[in-house]
């Protein structure tokens, strides 16, 4: 009989060693990690900004619970390798996001470059139009210098996109076509003045 209650109590102590002692996740956290390393090294941090954040968030919720067991006497990690599987799936979701993203970017980048080009082309041909004098030739002067300083613009916005500064290359690119349509309008206006006003005889 005594050999029986040794036997049980050995068994029972075998058992609360082995629920106590459940293994840490490892292959979960690393694979979890690993996902959010590569969508940042993509570039989600900044074209899905948000995204990126939620992602940071689940990480740290997961993170949360697998401290939450190690501090238990009875682990159990069920949930946190759910959570951690989870937060692999949307990063991996977040990556995929962000260079569905940064072909966007990409292409409203080259469309307002043709834009911003055509506009400077219109430009110069209003300069043409325009009315001259005195006032007139310095003011069309100082316009020209405008146009070629939007022209400087768009080479600079083509080489951060060439090196792959998007946002950077976006911006610039925004900014030129803005002030190129203002040009623009400011010609076209006064090319309409003076074709209205009444002419002396």
């Amino acid at each position: 009989m005594k050999i029986t209650n040794k036997l049980i109590g050995a068994l029972i102590i075998g058992m609360v060693a082995v629920t106590s002692c459940a293994d840490v996740p490892q292959t979960e956290i690393d694979a979890a990690t690993a996902a959010i390393e590569t969508a940042k090294a993509a570039g989600a941090e900044v074209y899905v900004t948000e995204q990126y954040n939620a992602l940071n968030d689940s990480m740290a919720v997961a993170m949360a619970s697998l401290e939450e067991q190690k501090s238990k006497f009875f682990k159990k990690y069920t949930k946190t390798v759910e959570k951690l599987t989870q937060v692999t799936a949307m990063a991996n979701e977040v990556s995929a996001n962000t260079e569905a993203t940064k072909e966007a970017v990409k292409a409203e980048i080259l469309a307002s470059m043709e834009e911003v080009q055509t506009l400077v082309a219109q430009g110069r041909q209003l300069i043409t139009e325009a009315p001259k004098g005195k006032e007139g030739t310095t003011a069309l002067e100082a316009i020209k210098t405008e146009l070629d300083v939007v022209e400087a613009s768009i080479t600079e916005s083509n080489t951060m996109f060439q090196n792959g500064e998007l946002k950077p290359s976006l911006e610039k690119v925004k900014v030129a076509k803005e002030k190129a349509s203002s040009i623009n309008t400011e010609l076209t206006e006064v090319i309409s003045k003076y074709k209205a006003a009444p002419r002396r005889k």
